[in-house]
């Protein structure tokens, strides 16, 4: 093979491992609900949802292959309102590696049930910021930034600013689009809308500190001191009860009951009675209607 070809190959592989986008993510369409002879419009929409997400370069950021954030998107169709237009609930889940060790710690795990869309057979995607013409782009491309957002300040003090403020943009832009359903901040306290105005409350950013407490200087020191990672964790916990009578922090706190609860229990095993009462009863009075899930933290 000519010299000059074989360095232009080895430098072209070079440059994509170099910019890898920043998503991993398992994508999966699921239209078992709808009674249809022709399910080929799912399955072009599932290869679509999963070239966007992947393909798609969300941020300025270098990116490894390894780096790349485990993400999974499941789509499933509720309803096929007419030949082209859906309603569906997405779920989205995305988990960061914790340093020197094999386990994942959930950093999202939520249900979008207010999902209505158009989607034509084998179109495909596409994320332009300044002319959002289509529901089902302006959702994933939310849930991105959301999610890289939430990696982001889980590794360094409010690092996911730049990507909280790109989905607000994203918010607002689409936001006069009545048509499109899931954004209205005044109807719903779960819509995105009321999603991305309590990441970026002025009020709450203790909570985002929180992030970096709980995972850069509590889980990712696991390894290395459990005791100590562990007590860091604990003793951090009291923020959530001092935001609680914060407007925007229903959904935050929900969201991260719903990620955080069950390891915190996890990690709390081999805490010491005191510190297991005292984040037992914190916790039971942030989220009572979790109370089953922390009961071992009675024993």
């Amino acid at each position: 093979m000519n010299k000059a070809v074989l360095l232009f190959l080895m430098l072209s592989v070079s440059i994509y491992k170099l910019e890898a986008q920043e998503l991993k993510a398992t994508v999966s369409v699921n239209s078992s609900r709808i009674q249809t002879t022709n399910k080929n419009v799912f399955t072009t929409m599932e290869k679509a949802l999963n070239q966007f997400i992947n393909g798609t370069q969300w941020s300025s950021t270098t990116f490894s292959s390894t780096e790349r954030i485990d993400c999974t998107f499941s789509l499933t169709i509720m309803e096929q309102l007419s030949d082209n237009n859906f309603k569906a609930e997405l779920f989205i889940q995305a988990r960061r590696p914790v340093y020197n060790s094999s386990y994942q710690t959930s950093i999202l795990n939520f249900r979008d049930a207010n999902v209505e869309f158009e989607y034509m057979e084998n179109a495909s995607l596409e994320f332009v910021q300044t002319s959002i013409n289509n529901n089902l782009v302006a959702i994933t491309a939310f849930y991105c930034n959301l999610i890289l957002a939430l990696d982001f300040d889980s590794f360094s003090s409010s690092g996911g600013s730049v990507f909280y403020r790109q989905a607000q943009s994203i918010a607002t832009q689409v936001q006069s689009n009545s048509a499109w359903s899931g954004w209205s901040a005044f109807d719903d306290n779960r819509s995105r809308t009321s999603i991305i105005n309590a990441f970026l409350d002025e009020s709450l950013k203790s909570f985002r500190e929180l992030a970096y407490t709980y995972h850069r200087k509590g889980l990712d020191e696991m390894a290395a001191n459990p005791d100590r990672a562990r007590t860091t964790i604990l003793n951090a916990l009291p923020i959530l009860k001092d935001i609680r009578t914060v407007r925007n922090s229903e959904i935050i706190l929900q969201m991260f009951a719903d990620c955080k609860l069950d390891e915190i229990v996890s990690l709390s095993e081999k805490a010491s009675p005191e510190e297991k009462k005292n984040t037992y009863d914190l916790l039971r009075s942030i989220f009572p209607a979790s109370s089953m899930k922390l009961e071992p933290l009675k024993k």
